[in-house]
């Protein structure tokens, strides 16, 4: 998972032409957080929450990419001056060690390391339960290498970290304290391991493929530009006897033998193969990353009916929905893990809170139709008229109960 996670963040910050690795991530980003709405209310415990989980929401787009590109990433809440933070933490500074049967990793390390002069100082923070209780444990290292942790010093020894406690003790904790948002897919890299995988990762191979045939265009273009050759017997001589060219990218110089002093050259292009490879490329690179055909590729030169497009569509779209369903369960463990922290430290009065989530998939799906067909569903008695509304609203289901049995309505079908 190691070597994989390293090769996704290469392809991430590669700089070639097409850059198709971080258009992909970007992309996915864009459609699962497309004006995606949050919100923690009920209480005013919830009012103290919401201020700080706001912070995250404005980082999610980014936050979702580097998902997309890496396979997850974790948020991590914490307190400073009475505020609760929330740090990003990619994956290469995140060792999962265990984990439960639904997947939960219940023991971690986390990395954190900084540079002061010749010096690199490393802090391992490790979250796990122990005997009911979890525990977090800090310890400090410090060496002359990145590849070596060094020896042990104490984290008062630190600059950053003197004012960590190297062990924390908490009672009544159900779920880790932070949260790691990973990518829907199943793990092909490693079937036994809890960490999710890059949007990409089974596409790795089509995009060196889509590299290597826009290369091939980029040559035919460069190759083939008209030219006109010129006999050297047509050019002047500098004072130095030198022969210059007015314009080396236009003229080229020969030495015929013959009478012709001039000859145009303009070679046959074969663009139109190689785009129509590159375009196929591209179409499979779509079909693998779950982008509708036409995300990278152009559907003008794919001979498809419209009953492909349409599936490439729905299959976009199931492929949002479960990534925005990751998005909805890490940001609710981001909500627990803050919940209790402010317990911990005392930050706010306790008290019930709700979490709405409100994704527009307009985009991507026909929002009219499935209204529609929820509509039918309520009018049969198939869902209560509190989950129409938790749907509509982006309610969490006891919320909109509430709200309905507040208004006079039954929330529960009848």
């Amino acid at each position: 998972m190691s070597a994989s996670i390293e090769l996704w963040e290469r392809l991430y910050k590669d700089e070639s032409r097409l850059q198709l690795a971080s258009s992909i991530a970007s992309e996915t980003a864009r459609l699962a957080t497309l004006e995606m709405k949050s919100e923690i209310s009920g209480s005013k415990r919830a009012d103290f929450l919401n201020r700080f989980y706001k912070d995250a929401l404005k980082g999610m787009r980014v936050t979702t990419e580097l998902a997309a590109a890496l396979g997850g990433v974790v948020l991590k809440p914490y307190v400073a001056d009475g505020k609760i933070l929330i740090s990003r933490i990619s994956p290469q500074n995140f060792v999962p060690i265990e984990f439960d049967e639904t997947g939960i990793i219940t023991d971690a390390v986390f990395l954190d390391r900084f540079a002061s002069g010749k010096s690199i100082f490393t802090r391992i923070e490790r979250h796990s339960f122990e005997n009911g209780q979890y525990v977090i444990r800090n310890s400090a290292f410090v060496s002359g290498s990145e590849n070596d942790l060094g020896k042990s010093i104490s984290l008062s020894d630190t600059e950053f970290w003197h004012n960590i406690e190297p062990c924390v003790v908490c009672e009544g904790v159900q779920k880790p304290l932070f949260a790691y948002i990973k990518m829907p897919m199943a793990n092909s890299i490693d079937v036994t391991s809890p960490l999710g995988i890059s949007v990409y990762s089974k596409v790795v191979p089509l995009i060196s493929d889509a590299e290597k045939q826009y290369e091939r265009l980029m040559w035919e273009f460069e190759s083939g530009e008209r030219a006109l050759y010129v006999d050297e017997a047509a050019i002047r001589s500098d004072k130095n006897g030198e022969k210059n060219l007015p314009d080396k990218r236009l003229y080229r110089m020969l030495n015929s033998g013959n009478d012709a002093l001039f000859e145009d050259w303009t070679p046959t292009l074969r663009s139109k193969e190689i785009k129509e490879g590159l375009n196929e490329i591209l179409r499979r690179i779509e079909f693998g990353t779950g982008l509708a055909y036409g995300t990278l590729s152009d559907i003008q030169n794919i001979d498809r009916t419209a009953e492909e497009f349409r599936a490439s569509k729905q299959r976009s779209y199931t492929h949002i929905c479960d990534i925005q369903g990751e998005l909805k369960k890490g940001l609710s463990d981001l909500v627990y893990a803050m919940d209790i922290l402010a317990d911990l430290y005392s930050l706010t009065p306790g008290g019930e809170f709700y979490i709405s989530f409100d994704f527009d998939d307009s985009i991507v799906a026909d929002r009219k139709t499935e209204f529609d067909e929820k509509l039918r569903l309520l009018d049969k008695g198939i869902i209560s008229p509190a989950e129409m509304r938790a749907w509509y609203l982006g309610e969490e289901e006891k919320e909109a109960e509430k709200n309905l049995n507040q208004m006079g309505m039954k929330g529960t079908a009848e």
